[in-house]
């Protein structure tokens, strides 16, 4: 690869800012000032100086955002912040986007990436790919609700697929699904005559919030990236 490009799909610089400072002496490929846009870079194993700051290539970039209520799961939004609004700039400017979505009014986990295949392929109910959200609902859930629930409830015009709701009170637990219809938990307990007050997102295939404060972001780990990737092969 061509540093120019290197240095451009890193978000470090644009082409052309990237010849200026070549020409300044200012781009450095393994501890030796580049000379020309067209030397040629290993992105994997090569060490990039930029203006004095080391650069890291990934061809993909995972972020783990907790949140906060009030936000939207989305790039734009023209009445509300977006979880793209909790990100620095370095970071927006890596074309993320939520890999799924949570309620405007949901909390928790939500994956940031830019690998729209790997989102693409994890969102596919053919994959299963497990999701977990903590809820507390208006009126207590007896057997017969819950049997029904994970069963599968007819949320207009469409039945759900089976899923694992485990209570902590007679108000309160935890449900697994495999599958995200449009606000589909909240219409769920609307059709065993119940509300939806609270919901939150606490774990997404093998991720999980594990003790990240609500509006806070990490990014994924190699182990945690290698795991979503072959969970999406």
């Amino acid at each position: 690869m061509r540093i120019d490009k290197f240095l451009s799909e890193c978000k470090v610089a644009t082409r052309r800012e990237s010849g200026a400072a070549i020409r300044r002496g200012q781009v450095l490929l393994d501890g030796v000032a580049v000379k020309r846009a067209d030397t040629q870079v290993d992105p994997e194993h090569c060490e990039v100086v930029y203006c004095g700051e080391r650069v890291f290539y990934r061809r993909y970039t995972y972020v783990l955002l907790n949140k906060p209520d009030g936000y939207v799961s989305a790039t734009e939004d023209a009445r509300d912040k977006t979880v793209l609004d909790l990100l620095p700039p370095e970071l927006r400017k890596f074309d993320l986007f939520p890999c799924g979505r949570l309620d405007k009014n949901t909390l928790g986990l939500v994956l940031l990436t830019n690998n729209g295949p790997l989102a693409h392929a994890l969102l596919s109910p053919k994959r299963h790919v497990e999701k977990v959200y903590r809820f507390e609902c208006a009126h207590p859930l007896g057997e017969t609700e819950i049997e029904a629930l994970q069963a599968g409830v007819d949320i207009g015009g469409y039945v759900t697929k089976p899923c694992r709701i485990v209570m902590q009170s007679e108000t309160s637990g935890e449900i697994t699904l495999a599958e995200g219809k449009y606000h589909q938990i909240k219409l769920m307990w609307n059709a065993v005559d119940n509300r939806i007050l609270y919901l939150e997102r606490i774990r997404f295939a093998c991720l999980t919030l594990d003790g990240l404060e609500r509006g806070a972001w990490r990014m994924l780990t190699d182990e945690e990236i290698k795991t979503l990737e072959e969970m999406g092969n």
